[in-house]
């Protein structure tokens, strides 16, 4: 390893690193494959999501940011028999201390390769044809779990913790003293790996677990390559998983996860409890357990009203049965959770379900099927009273999910730029709920960490 000169005003070095667990035990076949993938239509792909582990604590939300400031960053994968070796170009010189890489940000960046290889390869335009219905998604969102060796046969103590990641010093506080209870009581943290709500549960639950001596803490970050340069790794995630795209991102929380607290947030927790919602409320669903609490500090009662306010508007009163709202409570919060996956423990005995993977919770199609957040599909949506609330759900998801690729994926802001915001139409009342909660987000600084916001959207009764 050594320091070189690039055009960045930043320190860089060049590395060599020899991956470990899941890269090192491969065929050769295997590893010319990796290879030819990671060089092919991937390898900038690869280069953005290795750059955003590299930068692991970033406090930036720009995914052109760090492209930016290491414009000669590069990443090759080499062959060799034993196994694969990793080659960095001009790498943030923040990844390394004393000339070797950080040995946490050397597993973020291994998980990056194997999961980008394992889609390019398991999951190419020859595999299609079996992401076609809900069955083949839900096996394809199980080999990717099961290939990042997060799927382990335990007890259930998975709780996933939804959460923006631009919020007040004061529920970031919060999201820590909740993780804190949580881990007390034995129970581990997957959140969506970033920084704000998605790192102060794992920070809190860090303390916790080592006054309770617990000896193998877990910390899984689950993101995609849309929003992975937006949301950089915070530095407590151990497991790291790259999902192929947001809606099986998504499944994955919910298959793995036992029990799900949301912190306040934008239009990204919008999107994801829209997506938990309509799924339960499905009445295939009805009587599976699912613990899920909305909590804050007493500061957010007012974010919470307005988001049980619309809730009820859109989907009904019936939605309000499948959630539970507490603020300004931890410890009640980690007690009702740790209750709720008990119950969870019972019903996957009674039902023979595994307890690693949540096999019995049905996932209409609507809600795995990729979305294309284009200006037509984004005001296509059927936004209007008179469907069934899961159908309903689905489209307010996709509505919340096309602003969150505005504001911060690559793909959506180049599509904003070139043609302007989008427009979302719908019923009146509802289209001025989901404007009154869309501009509370922008007020409250929800949208964006740093500069100024431009909304990507345009509300159209």
């Amino acid at each position: 390893m050594n320091e070189t000169a690039t055009t960045s005003t930043l320190p860089v070095q060049d590395a060599r690193i020899y991956p470990r667990g899941g890269l090192d035990v491969l065929s050769r076949t295997e590893v010319a494959r990796l290879r030819d993938a990671s060089s092919g239509g991937m390898h900038e792909l690869l280069r953005r999501c290795a750059l955003a582990v590299l930068t692991s604590g970033s406090a930036s939300d720009d995914p052109r940011a760090a492209r930016d400031l290491y414009p000669d960053f590069d990443i090759q994968v080499a062959q060799q028999d034993r196994g694969v070796r990793i080659d960095l170009k001009s790498a943030p010189a923040m990844a390394f201390v004393d000339g070797e890489i950080i040995r946490g940000v050397a597993e973020l960046l291994f998980a990056v390769v194997r999961d980008l290889a394992w889609t390019a390869i398991e999951l190419g335009p020859e595999y299609a044809q079996d992401l076609e219905t809900p069955a083949g998604i839900t096996d394809a969102v199980f080999g990717l779990l099961r290939n990042a060796r997060v799927l382990r046969p335990a007890d259930p103590n998975l709780v996933v913790c939804w959460g923006g990641h631009s919020i007040s010093r004061e529920e970031y506080i919060y999201t820590k003293q909740v993780g804190y209870e949580l881990g007390l009581r034995g129970l581990d943290i997957c959140t969506g790996c970033g920084p704000g709500a998605m790192k102060g549960p794992m920070k809190g639950a860090t303390i916790a677990h080592a006054k309770q001596r617990k000896a193998s803490s877990r910390y899984i970050g689950i993101t995609e390559p849309g929003i992975i340069a937006a949301e950089s790794p915070n530095p407590i995630v151990n497991e790291l998983v790259i999902m192929p795209d947001i809606e099986k991102r998504l499944e994955a929380f919910v298959r793995l996860g036992h029990g799900i607290i949301v912190f306040p947030g934008g239009v990204g927790t919008a999107e994801e409890i829209l997506y938990l919602l309509g799924i339960l409320m499905h009445e295939d669903n009805a009587d599976l357990p699912f613990p899920l609490i909305l909590t804050g500090p007493t500061i957010a009662a007012p974010y919470f009203e307005q988001i049980d306010r619309f809730l009820r508007l859109t989907l009904g009163e019936a939605a309000t049965s499948r959630y539970e709202i507490i603020v300004g409570d931890p410890a009640t919060v980690a007690k009702k959770m740790a209750a709720g996956i008990r119950k969870v423990r019972e019903a996957r005995i009674a039902h023979k379900d595994s307890f690693y993977f949540n096999w019995a919770l049905r996932i209409p199609a609507e809600f795995q099927h990729p979305f294309v957040p284009s200006h037509e599909a984004m005001a296509a949506l059927d936004l209007h009273h008179g469907r069934p609330p899961s159908a309903l759900a689905a489209d307010l998801r996709r509505a919340f999910s096309g602003i969150v690729a505005g504001n911060v994926k690559e793909e959506g802001m180049r599509r904003i730029e070139a043609h302007g915001p989008f427009e979302i139409h719908g019923a009146p009342d509802m289209m001025l709920a989901l404007d009154g909660l869309l501009r509370a987000f922008v007020e409250q600084r929800r949208m964006k960490i740093a500069g100024e916001y431009r909304p990507c959207y345009r509300v159209v009764a």
